[in-house]
């Protein structure tokens, strides 16, 4: 099925943090990350990419609660000590249990609330090992994501995405959420994200046209598309991969 790609606004994005129905939303999309195993799929990037040793320093864009990224250390912990993580999303929603589960682990969680073009085109001295995006670029048009992933190549070593994928078998499965206890917002906004999703090698296309990154894109599951690019040489990132 040849569906075209189409941006529409999400009842999430237009709630305010506190409102019942977007705190559910917010549980209701841990579920979903589940059901579309997307931690699975980055954290298998990730000890692919850093199979000789760990990163220092992650950042994941479009954060949220944090709760996907515990998830991801939860998962490499055990293997990754001492690793900084910065959480950036417009809406300032990560609780101080979270930051606690992060210290738990060995790891140092910082959220950061600003516009994510702003905080990227920042010039200052951070450049990371990682930035992540789960289920945030979707949201974008192609002018915009186009300089968002510009952006973020002046900013990372390796860059991977988990996406929602634009196919007939994914807009079903967003159709029947309600099946699993998934509020009005998070029905709503499934379909809209199927619909914004990504298919092929769409990103691919987006991301800068230069010999100093290899990319790889595929899709992962039933439902998921996955993006990552890695820097040939990681000396080519402005002063050090890790955090300045």
């Amino acid at each position: 099925m040849n569906i075209p790609r189409r941006i529409e606004p999400e009842w999430l994005d237009e709630l305010p943090p506190g409102d019942p129905r977007a705190i559910k939303s917010r549980r209701d999309l841990r579920r979903i990350n589940a059901l579309m195993t997307n931690a699975t799929c980055v954290a298998r990037e990730l000890t692919r990419s850093f199979r000789h040793g760990s990163p220092r320093t992650i950042a994941e864009i479009g954060a949220g609660d944090g709760r996907f990224m515990l998830r991801l250390a939860e998962r490499t912990a055990t293997r990754w000590k001492d690793v900084h993580v910065v959480l950036l999303d417009r809406q300032d929603i990560v609780s101080a249990r979270t930051h606690e589960e992060f210290v738990s682990m060995g790891w140092q969680a910082e959220a950061v609330t600003a516009d994510v073009f702003e905080w990227l085109a920042q010039s200052a001295d951070r450049v990371f090992d990682v930035i992540i995006a789960n289920l945030f670029l979707h949201h974008f048009d192609t002018a915009r994501l186009t300089l968002l992933l510009s952006l973020a190549a002046q900013r990372a070593r390796t860059f991977i995405a988990c996406e929602p994928r634009r196919s007939g078998l994914a807009l079903v499965g967003s159709h029947l959420l309600g099946i699993v206890g998934c509020n009005d917002v998070s029905r709503h906004d499934a379909v809209v994200s199927v619909r914004a999703g990504f298919d092929g090698r769409e990103l691919s296309a987006l991301w800068p046209a230069t010999r100093a990154w290899t990319l790889r894109e595929r899709a992962h599951g039933l439902f998921s598309h996955c993006f990552v690019a890695s820097r040939v040489n990681s000396n080519r990132v402005a002063g050090h991969c890790g955090y300045l």
